[in-house]
């Protein structure tokens, strides 16, 4: 086969089989005597491999985990594959969280604080939290107040009233600072709790498209893995087949 050959099915140009080819994302193909390069079904598997892959895995894992395997190591491919589970499942853990902290609150937003921003004693008192507890949550990110600029005293303005407001209920339920920081992060990046709630619905649609994607770069590396073994079987001399089976039955090759 040719490179338009292996383009056509997938809708590529001839160009990008190439690339692919010096990437190493296909095997090692042979030259015709005027150097173009010629193609097997393997090189078509592979292709569809790394295609699939790319889907769960994105363009670099995705070439990483075909030179490996082009390469022999399967031992590195493995590996690669395993630690996007490892990544797939932490993200899917922290969507979760996230989504559980969502449901704790109440369905009341807290009340909109009006006029001038607190001083650190004045939130304390309307939270019924010591002052120290609001310069730990500071600390961890829970808390972004402003700074008065004569004095460097803190000024909390009605954003991080409403986070504050927020984080208490979270802490009373149980979360940990770390937590209760990564929610009011993506609650912030969201643009509110409504916001929110439909950016954790279409979350949970990219981990379920990327989970289906891996699922499929899988299958399609099982199947190429088995054409590589089957092509490698049918490399190998009679003489080195019959070796092989007389060792696996115990007995020694005859002379």
């Amino acid at each position: 086969m040719r490179p338009i050959d292996l383009a056509r099915e997938h809708g590529l140009s001839a160009q990008a089989i190439r690339n692919y080819d010096d990437a190493g994302v296909l095997p090692l193909s042979e030259r015709s005597n005027h150097g173009y390069r010629r193609y097997t079904p393997v090189h078509a598997q592979a292709l569809r491999t790394f295609l699939a892959l790319r889907g769960g895995h994105g363009h670099r894992r995705a070439t990483e985990i075909m030179r490996a395997t082009n390469q022999g190591d399967t031992e590195s491919a493995y590996r690669l594959i395993d630690s996007a589970h490892v990544t797939l499942l932490a993200e899917r853990g922290t969507r979760t969280e996230v989504a559980t902290a969502l449901g704790t609150l109440s369905t009341t937003a807290p009340a909109q604080v009006h006029g001038p921003a607190l001083t650190v004693g004045e939130l304390a008192r309307r939270l019924g939290v010591h002052p120290a507890t609001l310069r730990t949550w500071e600390e961890h990110g829970i808390l972004r107040p402003e700074r008065e600029q004569a004095t460097g005293y803190r000024e909390y303005g009605p954003e991080c009233v409403r986070d504050a407001e927020i984080a208490r209920q979270l802490r009373r339920g149980g979360y940990r600072l770390s937590q209760v920081a990564q929610f009011l992060d993506s609650l912030r990046e969201a643009g509110g709790a409504d916001a929110l709630a439909a950016f954790l619905d279409s979350w949970q649609d990219r981990l379920t498209t990327r989970s289906r994607n891996i699922l499929a770069g899988a299958a399609q590396l099982d199947a190429y893995l088995t054409m590589l073994d089957q092509t490698w079987l049918r490399r190998r001399s009679p003489n080195d087949q019959e070796v092989s089976s007389q060792a696996a039955q115990g007995s020694s090759p005859s002379r």
